[in-house]
């Protein structure tokens, strides 16, 4: 990194946390702290409630997912049109209507305290494990590509982001997503046609799309029925769903952006905002995975993109091995050069024989080079156990860092800090809210002033910031970084949603069924999860139907004690 890119970097974090500051001094009530005085337009909602979702790992797993694996996980999103369509029918007008600061305000309305506190503290569970891995993935590995401290980068996003979260609260999450996210799409556009740029001067856009078709990464749609795949159409549209009416209409990180809206219309824009460019937006970012992917189809690549684990297996016994797999990987890159140049020349002649015969030796070869990439991933394991072997979150850092030019690194490695503080912001923002009024308030006997509860607030967003930096700093990897935040919340997320549900539409269940099926429910859908019985994203819709079908049946059968009781 030159000069140009750390004043680049630096003041565009120190010019998003002194925004934030400063547009929202001088919160006084509990409205104006949680809800942003319910002043925001439905453009706010609606860039808040994306910038909430697109956390860093977002901007980093993502193009190293569509480089391995191509644009499949776009099928993820394919349910939230839908789930966005039911929480502006449903869930926002009883919102509304209820005055609720928080989502789980309303199930003590409709049940009960405990279930309120049950839904309650499963949330602190699940988003605060969230905060804590929104703020490890950038810092683990922008401290194995640029040697920073990894514990250092951790602190660092967490006191910029408890800064400006505790001074102003939601408006102060709201002003500074609108900010962040600006930052963001300019970054990753300027990065997409850089890229396209540096391709071969007779590959345009059109040519390179159809090399990255040859290798099978524009496969989109998988009609699949098998549970345990676990990116298809079918587990987007029903493990998708149910998880972004998890998140969406329960999770208090997004409740919360669009409670604060200055009318119902207000929010629902917001959110229809969201359910129509989410889609699009995610597809783009997958698309610079697959143009980066074209990239290397012509410039040299790392047999693994994590420099740690290549450092960690040179300085050991392994060291022989694994150059061996990068002769070979070598070897395969130079037969993939010239696969792609037959290919190129022809589609240029038009011979469909000759691009089918193209297409199948390019396939051949990038199953050798996965074999290869395989190879060198059990041996970096032998070498090392605790380092990280699969780099697909270091695919598109590593692109940004040897192949853009000074000034526009510094830009990226803004958007991918300012997606970490913008998450992670709206996760504080929301765990201090639910511990101080559904926890804290609600259990705490006597009258105080707004000024209390306000500052209550604040206490908790700061104690759960610290808890963030204390998670990140002692956690680890797993397979993707944008899977594991995916996996934490349909662990608990189909519970959570199937307790809603019960409460808007089943009013003969009371709120003791409803609790008891709750903890059953949890229980069962962790030990599901543990023993893999199916893929993360059919966990949601699991979970939701578990909980409402015990819940019938607790139900039942205590209508029938009672009634037995009544007879003579």
């Amino acid at each position: 990194m030159g000069t140009l890119d750390w004043i680049i970097l630096v003041g565009t974090l120190l010019f998003i946390v002194g925004y934030g500051v400063w547009k929202t001094r001088g919160t006084k009530s509990v409205n104006d702290y949680v809800l942003a005085g319910n002043t925001s337009r439905w453009w706010t909602i609606g860039l808040s409630v994306m910038a909430t979702q697109a956390s860093a790992i977002t901007f980093l797993s993502t193009p190293g997912q569509a480089y391995h694996d191509g644009m499949g996980f776009v099928q993820f999103y394919f349910g939230l049109p839908l789930a966005m369509i039911i929480i502006c029918l449903v869930f926002i007008p009883i919102y509304h209507r209820l005055k609720v600061y928080t989502a789980y305000e309303f199930l003590e309305n409709r049940f009960d305290l405990k279930t309120r506190s049950l839904a309650a503290i499963l949330f602190l569970i699940q988003r605060g494990l969230a905060a804590g891995i929104t703020i490890f993935a950038p810092s683990i590995i922008l401290s194995a590509v640029l040697g920073w401290d990894l514990r250092t980068l951790n602190i660092i996003i967490g006191v910029l982001v408890i800064i400006y979260t505790v001074s102003g609260g939601t408006q102060a999450v709201s002003v500074t997503h609108k900010q962040q996210m600006f930052i963001i799409m300019t970054g990753m556009f300027m990065a997409f046609f850089f890229i396209l740029g540096y391709l071969p001067a007779d590959i345009n856009f059109g040519k390179a799309l159809k090399i990255a078709g040859a290798s099978g990464k524009l496969d989109i749609l998988d009609f699949d029925l098998n549970t345990q795949s676990r990116y298809t159409f079918w587990s987007g549209i029903t493990g998708g769903l149910f998880l972004a009416l998890s998140y969406f209409g329960t999770d208090q990180s997004q409740v919360q952006r669009y409670l604060s809206g200055k009318s119902v219309r207000e929010s629902q824009l917001g959110l229809v905002f969201n359910a129509i460019f989410k889609i699009p937006m995610q597809f783009f970012i997958l698309l610079v995975g697959v143009m980066v992917f074209v990239f290397y189809q012509y410039n040299p690549s790392p047999l693994n993109f994590n420099p740690a684990a290549t450092d960690a297996v040179l300085e050991s016994n392994y060291a022989e091995d694994y150059r061996l797999l990068e002769a070979n990987h070598n070897s395969l890159e130079e037969e993939k050069r010239m696969a792609q140049q037959k290919f190129s020349e022809a589609l240029e002649l038009k011979e469909y024989d000759a691009v089918v015969a193209a297409e199948d030796r390019i396939r051949d070869i990038h199953k050798r080079e996965k074999s290869n990439r395989e190879a060198a991933r059990m041996v970096i394991a032998k070498a090392d156990s605790v380092v990280e072997t699969n780099d697909k979150d270091y695919v598109f850092i590593h692109f940004i860092l040897n192949n853009l030019p000074r000034g526009l690194i510094g830009l990226l490695l803004a958007v991918i800090l300012s997606a970490a503080m913008s998450s992670t912001a709206s996760e504080l923002n929301a765990l201090g809210t639910i511990s101080a009024l559904d926890l804290y308030k609600r259990n705490k006997k006597g009258e105080f002033t707004q000024q209390h509860y306000v500052t209550a607030s604040k206490g908790f967003t700061l104690l759960w910031g610290i808890i963030a930096i204390i998670i990140a700093c002692v956690a680890d990897l797993f397979d993707n970084l944008i899977q594991l935040v995916n996996i934490i919340g349909s662990i608990f997320y189909g519970n959570v949603l199937g307790i809603f549900l019960l409460a808007f539409f089943f009013k003969f269940v009371r709120g003791n069924s409803v609790f008891i099926a709750a903890l059953f429910t949890q229980a069962i859908v962790i030990f599901g999860w543990y023993f893999d019985w199916m893929s993360y994203l059919w966990l949601n819709a699991f979970g939701c139907t578990l909980v409402i079908l015990f819940a019938f049946l607790l139900e039942g059968f205590d209508r029938l004690l009672r009634n037995n009781k009544l007879e003579p």
